[in-house]
This record gives structure tokens, sequence and C-alpha cells, in this order.
């Protein structure tokens, strides 16, 4: 099979599985999780902190991403496009 007949996809796919360390970065959120699972489980106060975090963090990347949008919109508006 020549480089060619692949997909691009199947390629990117085929070389993360031929290097060590990838397997190993995709453990790192598993095992954080399990940690604060069992941290929530001793303190459930943690997640009270851990969904006000979340919340505040989402409710900036959304005003981020309408302020973008907003620019976006403004520029194109401008040049006609």
């Amino acid at each position: 099979m020549s480089n060619m007949d692949m997909c691009p996809m199947a390629s990117m796919c085929k070389g993360m599985t031929k290097t060590p360390g990838s397997g190993f970065l995709l453990m790192i959120p598993g095992i954080l999780l399990i940690m604060v699972g069992i941290l929530i489980i001793f303190e459930p106060k943690i997640l009270v902190w851990l969904i006000a975090s979340a919340s505040i963090l989402m409710g900036i990347m959304m005003l981020f991403f309408a302020n973008v949008l907003r620019k976006m919109s403004a520029h194109w508006s401008t040049t006609g496009n």
C-alpha cells in the first residue's frame, strides 16, 4: 500500500501509536480524574469549588468567543464580504 492509498487520518493515527509516549499522555487525565473523584469522596466541598471554577472558566471563554465573533462581524461588514 502506497502513501497515496492511505487516508491522512489513518497515517496520523499510525504515527501516534508508534511513539511510546502517546499512551502515557492519555493516561494522565484518567489518573487525575480518579484522584479528583477520591478527593470528592473524602471532602465533598471540593465538588462545589470545582463546579464554581468550571463555571467561571466557561463564562470567561464565552465572553472571549463573543468578543472575537463581534470583531469578525465588524471586520466583515466593513470589507464588504
